[in-house]
């Protein structure tokens, strides 16, 4: 199945039908858009769920999360970035962790890469543990024909390629070959990817874009059918800095911009993106950034829009200002950064996230809501006023159809009611609100059924 017109015509097993989404849920009537906010807090402690290494480990000053969570088999693997104490100068290599549900996770001892006179550590081995890798980016294929290509990686290294894109590939996720063509492209910062119709779209902090200030943080796309050979030009998906006639900013870190990009969590017809937003101070000064996460979602990976501008779907409000990680409010403005990973896992919907900077990180955090509660439409009509919501067109491409409602705030005061209509918003006999087998109840993956039907069939033309 799949939904006309949407710009994915990707034959689909589930449909997901986010109350965010305009584009699957176009027609309303007397309905507002909440989104939930996480409060993540950039000092709060108590939802680290990866903190600092223990004495003499790669990541015992830094753990940062500009990497990748991909469920391997039967757990979640983890990819983030560490920095230890042991350097002459600041190096950051990559790191590996494993969960069973996203909150608990450990370090394996991977033998792989000598950090402190030892490979008792969770480093994987990505060009020996002599770069500077600032992010990583991993995809998982495990369906890949070739079998040394099961995982890749895009990667951004300070030593070997600066400001340039490089790629590895390995067998297993944990031994990595650089791919000897690098670097692939020119500068990108990459947050977030997936692939769509056979390409990989990759999208990050980069690319040539015009801006009045010839600076600025824009959320742009690369493109990829082999992971080896990249678009240089890249798709300008979202920005947030000023345009003429609004007045403009001139400073690189001054103004509202998109940091890094977005992670990307792939629901088949519609991706959910998180992105860093950049609030920078008018005196251009770094330390002064306040940055929350923001919301945005997109049907074809190249263009995105947030469905309430500005809203913090992470906010990186502190605790307790005077304890922030390394330092104090006066020394950095709470911000956070996102990485790729989302995850339902049971009733809940987890990502991950870290503060930023990089230096100032002491561990990554966990945010959650209600499986895919992100966002709910609720009614600001009475009942009187009929408020509802019709849905893009759906072809089953004669395929039976079975519907589940995410709902909540039902009662004796409030009902939901629904029906299946065709192309012209007539209603198909035997699937009307009142041929409704019982009431709609709250729940996470309500079913609903008609008396005289378990599934949506497909209609005679």
């Amino acid at each position: 199945m799949f939904i006309r017109n949407s710009g994915n015509s990707s034959s689909l097993n589930e449909l997901v039908l986010f109350a965010f989404d305009d584009v699957s849920l176009p027609w309303r009537h007397g309905l507002r858009l909440q989104l939930s906010s996480f409060r993540g807090s950039v000092d709060g402690p108590s939802n680290v769920v990866i903190g600092l290494g223990g004495p003499g480990m790669p990541d015992n000053r830094v753990v940062t999360y500009f990497g990748t969570v991909r469920r391997v088999h039967d757990e979640l693997w983890m990819w983030y970035v560490g920095a230890g104490d042991k350097d002459d100068q600041w190096q950051q290599r990559v790191c590996q962790a494993t969960s069973q549900d996203g909150r608990t996770w450990a370090r394996p001892n991977l033998g792989l890469v000598e950090y402190n006179g030892a490979t008792d550590n969770n480093l994987v081995d990505l060009v020996g543990g002599h770069g500077h890798v600032t992010m990583c980016l991993v995809f998982h294929e495990p369906d890949d024909p070739n079998p040394e290509r099961q995982f890749k990686m895009m990667y951004h290294d300070r030593i070997h390629h600066p400001s340039k894109m490089a790629v590895a590939f390995s067998p297993d996720g944990l031994r990595w070959n650089a791919w000897p063509g690098n670097p692939v492209g020119p500068f990108l910062e990459p947050i977030g990817g997936t692939k769509m119709n056979g390409a990989y779209l990759v999208n990050g902090q980069g690319g040539t874009h015009w801006s009045p200030s010839g600076h600025g943080r824009r959320l742009v796309t690369r493109t990829s059918y082999d992971f080896e050979t990249w678009t240089e030009a890249t798709s300008l998906g979202l920005r947030r800095d000023p345009l003429p006639p609004r007045p403009s900013v001139y400073g690189p870190h001054e103004g509202p911009q998109v940091h890094l990009g977005a992670s990307l969590w792939n629901r088949g017809n519609i991706l959910v993106g998180f992105y860093g937003m950049w609030n920078g101070h008018p005196s251009n000064d770094r330390r002064l950034v306040w940055m929350n996460i923001g919301l945005v979602v997109s049907t074809d990976g190249l263009h995105f829009r947030e469905p309430i501008p500005d809203f913090p779907i992470i906010e990186a409000m502190e605790v307790d200002w005077q304890h922030k990680p390394h330092g104090s409010a006066s020394t950095h403005f709470p911000a956070l950064m996102q990485g790729q990973g989302f995850e339902n896992i049971g009733d809940e919907t987890l990502s991950w996230y870290a503060p930023w900077p990089e230096d100032d990180s002491d561990g990554i955090r966990v945010a959650s809501w209600p499986r895919d509660r992100l966002g709910w439409l609720e009614p600001f009509l009475t009942a009187d006023e009929g408020p509802h919501v019709i849905t893009a067109v759906i072809d089953p491409e004669n395929h039976a159809l079975n519907l589940s409602l995410n709902v909540d705030g039902i009662s004796a005061h409030s009902h939901l009611k629904v029906s299946v209509l065709d192309e012209q918003f007539q209603t198909i006999s035997g699937y009307g609100p009142d041929d409704l087998d019982g009431p709609i109840l709250s729940g996470l993956n309500h079913d609903v059924r008609w008396n005289a039907h378990d599934t949506i069939t497909p209609m005679e033309p």
